[in-house]
């Protein structure tokens, strides 16, 4: 399957879809996929980080100060609506620690915290500063979308990322070096006359494709062990 068709089939940028505009580098574009960063670094559904983003942004909680000033109860509030029930009180406490981390330290601006490091290391390690639970998982899925708005953003593709890409042939099976794959994966994306400012829609769209194959994977297991028993 030829890369941009992935792409059409799967779905490209994460942040397009909830209608933010990466590309124009505006720290309120920025923030807005920050925030849905956050929610979609939990282990939840898709569906359900999805729906919580869009009730956020129906209440007009989409700055850090607005985040702050919802407060921990209204933070409670919205998540429920959107689902995120699970995790509403761990989230709402942490969303409240990194926001007013966010303004007192870079006045609210993700541009201005990635313009003061010097390199990708750096920038994670200033990321998951700004509270206890954003960790590796919420920085990756980050920055990720962030190629081609940041320079300093060039993480390593995630394992999922990793899966799907060898199980597409788009990279040899016993590849083990991570930034080979990353390599390789650009190299594929460029030969289909692709450019490199769009290589997040690559990118977004094998991990549909990996989540798809470790639910498909679930379910023969399931049946598997239905058999057995």
């Amino acid at each position: 399957m030829l890369a941009r068709e992935l792409v059409a089939q799967y779905g490209g940028r994460y942040s397009e879809a909830l209608g933010i505009d990466l590309l124009s580098a505006k720290s309120a574009e920025i923030y807005k996929w920050f925030l849905a960063a956050i929610l979609f670094g939990a282990r939840i559904s898709e569906v359900i980080a999805t729906k919580t983003y869009r009730e956020f942004v129906h209440a007009g909680v989409i700055t850090p100060q607005d985040v702050v000033d919802c407060g921990w109860d209204g933070l409670v509030e919205v998540l429920d609506r959107g689902g995120y029930v699970r995790y509403d009180f761990k989230t709402a406490t942490k969303l409240l620690q990194v926001n007013q981390t966010l303004l007192t330290r870079y006045e609210g601006d993700l541009n201005m915290l990635c313009d003061q490091e010097n390199d990708l290391v750096g920038l994670e390690k200033s990321i998951r500063a700004l509270g206890k639970g954003i960790g590796e998982v919420t920085v990756n899925i980050f920055l990720r979308e962030m190629r081609g708005v940041w320079p300093l953003a060039e993480v390593q593709p995630a394992p999922i990322v990793i899966e799907a890409a060898k199980a597409l042939g788009y990279v040899p099976e016993n590849t083990q070096n991570d930034a080979l794959v990353l390599v390789l994966l650009k190299k594929k994306w460029q030969s289909e006359g692709m450019a490199l400012n769009d290589f997040a829609d690559f990118e977004a769209a094998l991990v549909r494709y990996g989540k798809a194959l470790r639910k498909a994977a679930r379910a023969k297991k399931m049946v598997v062990n239905n058999q057995v028993h």
